[in-house]
């Protein structure tokens, strides 16, 4: 697994949906029962919609027989979000009823949160015949994003009959603020790329490259704490490594080492509990080790994510 929180390696295949037929079959259902209730608002009136709890069953689950419905999941706090929601809603608009983008303020809303078993925020779900289904989780550029769209729409179409119904061009304007394009989206989609190919040296250099001219884009400097994590665990071999840290709870390195395997295995909170107690037992330059490398898996997370959050307040405890 890797813990990848800004690029499209997180999307499930969506072609390999289990139980498709009665998927579909029960989008036809839906479909039947919501007309002979009346109908649900048309998908092609509303592209962008904001959902609480006790509207969900209605705007996305009983939607999602008529149209891919797009979750996400965003908060006022959240940086990422700020760049994330306005590329979904103009995306929405310029594809024109294909889908429709459900926004969900978790603040307000945890018990969806929670029902969606999200672990950071942006978060990004897709419901289908009233199937949830995780598309990605972070800021992503543009490029990666139409392309799990299109992945959506035509599995929605092929392998559960629904169809979003068309709009005309600009009729959900009002809730879709443009949102520029990042001088650095194309050097960013080549990194991404390498990242995804398992290309790790060169996806280190790509992203490198994009913070030497912008010092302070979050996404690059996401992007390089993944490579350079990836980077670190090629090649090594899990029992090993698990074994030395365990016959060894004093040898800080080796429970660097571990740390390392426990986040690429998507053991969040192990890794960040194992270096804090090496943190906590050594001292001089070991101590340091086991800090910078906790920092650094921090990046990995991202900032927002509230489990880098109670991890750093635990550093600030341990050290002062």
């Amino acid at each position: 697994m890797q813990p990848r929180n800004m690029s499209m390696s997180g999307v499930v295949d969506l072609a390999a949906v289990k139980a498709a037929g009665e998927a579909k079959q029960k989008a036809e259902q839906a479909r039947a029962e919501a007309a002979r209730q009346g109908g649900v608002p048309s998908a092609g009136v509303r592209l962008v919609l904001d959902v609480d709890e006790a509207g969900f069953e209605q705007e996305v689950l009983q939607r999602s027989a008529e149209v891919p419905v797009v979750v996400d999941f965003w908060a006022d706090w959240c940086e990422p979000c700020k760049q994330l929601s306005p590329l979904l809603e103009r995306l929405a608009a310029e594809y024109a009823g294909r889908f429709v983008l459900a926004k969900v303020d978790v603040e307000a809303n945890q018990l969806l949160f929670q029902q969606f078993g999200v672990q950071s925020i942006p978060a990004v779900f897709a419901v289908v015949a009233g199937q949830a289904l995780p598309l990605f989780q972070g800021a992503a550029p543009e490029a990666q994003i139409r392309q799990v769209l299109d992945q959506l729409i035509a599995v929605a179409e092929q392998r559960f009959g629904i169809v979003g119904a068309p709009v005309e061009a600009g009729a959900d304007a009002e809730s879709a603020p443009v949102a520029p394009p990042s001088p650095y989206d194309s050097a960013l989609g080549a990194a991404h790329e390498a990242l995804d190919a398992g290309d790790l040296g060169g996806a280190v250099r790509a992203y490198k490259n994009v913070l030497s001219d912008d010092p302070g884009n979050a996404e690059a400097k996401l992007g390089l704490a993944q490579a350079e994590l990836l980077q670190r665990v090629q090649g090594l071999d899990p029992q090993q490594v698990r074994k030395a840290a365990a016959d060894a709870p004093g040898d800080v390195q080796a429970q660097i080492t571990a740390a390392d395997l426990d986040l690429v295995g998507g053991h969040v909170e192990d890794a960040f509990g194992r270096l804090l107690d090496a943190v906590r037992r050594s001292a001089g330059e070991d101590r340091d080790a086991a800090r910078v490398r906790l920092l650094e898996l921090f990046e990995v997370i991202g900032p927002d994510d509230p489990r880098v959050t109670a991890a750093r307040t635990a550093l600030s405890r341990a050290l002062f």
